[in-house]
């Protein structure tokens, strides 16, 4: 069923009683050519661009739970493409400009917002930092602009301006960057995926994979053995479990992420604010509710729940942010499961395997990622090459030494 205005008031005549179901509920087959093990935000697109745009059908989808019940549903909805390295500025670029059109192309309201993006500076050396950021986000052809503090301060008002440890001096912003729903996304990826024939099968775990040498035959699951031409791995925090399966060791640690949201409010923060003297962003849900994040929690842990420390750490660095906070209920806070690469960027890349693929270590920026994740991946199942933009995010540049560490923070999980 195709969604419309017209769509909307026939069924509103009906009674509401036509809508079809979003997607099938299918059974698997025996054979697939390719299983993407998966049924997250990366892995429903990958089969969505696969079917799209280069013609492959024959696709199973396996998703161990139910569609937005990973990572896709556990995040801050935030878009951007504000990078500075040329590993990363591209290929961020592409998925914002896939962001811009990606309604229309699916046909599912994935309310993208471009609301804009600001980083705030608050020394002379990220004043500088942010510069250089912008004039290399600009050389790439994506818009960047720096404000003044006039102008922050006009946009922004509710912010603390006389901090004597941390003063605001400015910001980069990217008006083009903002946020989308993140469960409309899957729902709108899935939906698209369906209609090429598809078959997301939920609630199938993985729990083997079958190897004639080099090659995989099929995958092991909860429904039963299901052969494959191709096998591509898609599972976030899970992705050097699955890998392990194969017989892989993936550079990656996995980490917990918490997210929180608020009470309801009035309309009070209409952009999207990182705070530059704290790992803390925030923006305002159609709701009205806050929905802000910090920094991972400092283990490793298979577990979407989070620990008290960094509960109080985001708050006290909100509230030195914007002091009002200090006065707004936390309603609720989950966890996501973040697979953190060695340099803080993702893999895209054939594993050294025959018809292995994988897509892993997206630490905080998966959910942005997705449509150009999912195209790449898609691109490089299909043609056996890597996409021109994700050429730099080589599973080998570990031992090349050609990392993308775009925080500079070195190679250690970690600290990304």
């Amino acid at each position: 069923m195709r969604y419309s205005a017209l769509s909307i008031f026939k069924n509103a005549l009906g009674g509401n009683k036509d809508w079809q179901p979003v997607w099938r509920e299918p059974e698997p087959k025996k054979k697939y050519d390719v299983i993407i093990a998966g049924g997250g935000g990366h892995g429903l697109a990958t089969a969505y661009y696969l079917a799209h745009e280069f013609g492959v059908r024959n696709i199973g989808v396996i998703e161990k739970s139910y569609i937005g019940n990973g990572n896709i549903g556990r995040n801050t909805t935030i878009i951007r493409s504000n990078y500075l390295l040329e590993g990363n500025t591209p290929f961020y670029e592409l998925s914002l400009k896939l962001w811009e059109g990606l309604e229309q192309d699916f046909n599912f309201n994935a309310m993208v917002s471009q609301r804009g993006v600001v980083n705030l500076v608050h020394t002379d050396g990220q004043r500088d930092a942010a510069r250089r950021r912008g004039n290399a986000m600009r050389m790439h052809g994506v818009d960047a602009e720096y404000l003044d503090l006039k102008t922050i301060r006009d946009m922004l008002p509710f912010f603390d301006y006389s901090n004597a440890r941390f003063p605001i001096m400015g910001g980069l912003i990217q008006r083009r960057g903002g946020t989308v729903r993140h469960d409309a996304v899957a729902w709108g990826f899935a939906r698209g995926a369906d209609s090429y024939g598809v078959d997301i099968i939920q609630n199938c775990e993985m729990t083997g994979v079958r190897r004639e040498g080099s090659k995989i035959t099929g995958v092991e699951t909860s429904k039963g053995f299901i052969e494959c031409d191709k096998l591509a791995l898609s599972a976030a925090g899970h992705s050097s479990v699955v890998a392990e399966m194969a017989g892989i060791k993936l550079p990656i640690e996995s980490h917990v992420l918490q997210a929180f949201v608020s009470e309801g409010l009035k309309p009070f923060i209409d952009t999207v604010v990182t705070y530059g003297a704290g790992h803390f962003y925030i923006s305002q849900s159609d709701k009205g509710g806050l929905v802000f994040g910090g920094d991972i929690d400092g283990y490793n842990s298979y577990a979407r729940r989070g620990n008290l420390a960094t509960v109080e750490h985001v708050m006290e660095a909100g509230v030195a942010m914007i002091p009002a906070l200090s006065r707004v209920k936390v309603l609720r806070s989950w966890g996501g499961i973040m697979d953190m690469s060695m340099d803080g960027s993702p893999i895209i890349d054939k594993a050294p395997l025959d018809n292995l693929y994988i897509n892993a270590g997206w630490c905080y920026g998966g959910f942005k990622a997705t449509p150009a994740s999912g195209w790449c991946y898609a691109h490089l199942i299909a043609k056996d090459e890597p996409h021109p933009v994700a050429k730099f995010m080589r599973l080998d540049r570990f031992r090349r030494g050609y990392l993308i560490d775009e925080r500079g923070a070195g190679a250690q999980p970690n600290l990304h």
